[in-house]
């Protein structure tokens, strides 16, 4: 019996690859116009970016218990293998809410056969691992083989990303309006990456055109066996920066394969329209 794999809509992956991999998911809420919209079904990133550049105030929560508890009860009932790799716990409570839910479940159901992993991860770094972990099972991998793989690759997954508008990350907490306003005069676009499943400043950079040139340089740093990998590379809306950043990965580290793809309503709507980030192992492919 193959194992199901089940991810939340903050991977960042589209319908292609739900269809192409079996992979079943569950959405996060975006609250926009005084309205909830289920994200990556009920509303896509394009009018998230458009509203955010209207001035609207975007927010988002978590997914619900009550998805969380229909779709383990299936599983439950049915006895077949599902791994849920969920959404950094860091970012949001979406892992807690389907821990509690499991264990309500196998009050139930003791033995039932779903896993849940915390992947720390984010945006399409967490889509790479989900693909990843759903080409194993559909290849009739165990359970213990996906989630030693998911891990792997969840623990060693490099997040590099910049954002346009240092005020989205004020709206979010992430920096103090002080650094917000004098961010924005000077020009300066903060360099963040993800460390233990948290967003972390890593340094500023004076000027766009520098910022591509260091991302690349912190990928080289970084990185290994980029020829065996799949780079993925996710933006806010600005697609033509997105494919700049993927020819020079292109030329200079001939990487297997670059999947470029919209940063989700749901992360956009605390990165803002401009994001721009850039995925890869640390390790090895395996």
């Amino acid at each position: 019996m193959n194992v199901t794999i089940l991810t939340d809509s903050a991977s960042d992956l589209t319908e292609t690859y739900y269809k192409a991999f079996d992979i079943k998911m569950i959405a996060l809420t975006v609250h926009l116009h005084g309205k909830d919209f289920k994200d990556g079904i009920e509303i896509s990133p394009k009018n998230v970016y458009e509203a955010m550049r209207e001035g609207s105030n975007t927010k988002t929560s978590q997914v619900t218990p009550e998805a969380f508890r229909s779709m383990f009860i299936h599983y439950a009932k049915a006895n077949e293998p599902l791994v849920y790799l969920a959404f950094s716990s860091e970012l949001s409570g979406t892992y807690q809410t389907a821990k509690m839910i499991e264990q309500e479940i196998k009050e139930d159901y003791p033995n039932a056969p779903i896993h849940i992993l915390d992947t720390k991860c984010a945006s399409i770094g967490y889509g790479l691992v989900v693909v990843r972990a759903a080409k194993l099972a559909r290849d009739g991998a165990s359970v213990n083989e996906i989630l030693d793989m998911a891990t792997y690759h969840a623990e060693h997954m490099e997040h590099i990303f910049t954002v346009d508008d240092l005020e989205y990350l004020y709206r979010g907490g992430r920096v103090s309006k002080t650094a917000a306003f004098v961010g924005s005069l000077l020009k300066i676009k903060p360099l963040l990456h993800v460390d233990d499943g948290k967003l972390i400043p890593l340094e500023k950079i004076r000027g766009s055109k520098r910022v591509l040139n260091r991302m690349i340089e912190v990928m080289e740093s970084r990185g290994t066996d980029f020829e065996n990998q799949v780079i993925g590379i996710s933006h806010g809306d600005d697609l033509e920066r997105a494919e700049q950043l993927a020819t020079i990965i292109e030329e200079k580290f001939s990487p297997k394969e670059i999947i470029i793809e919209m940063v989700g309503s749901v992360i956009g709507a605390h990165s803002g329209p401009g994001t721009l980030a850039l995925f890869f192992l640390n390790k090895p492919y395996k």
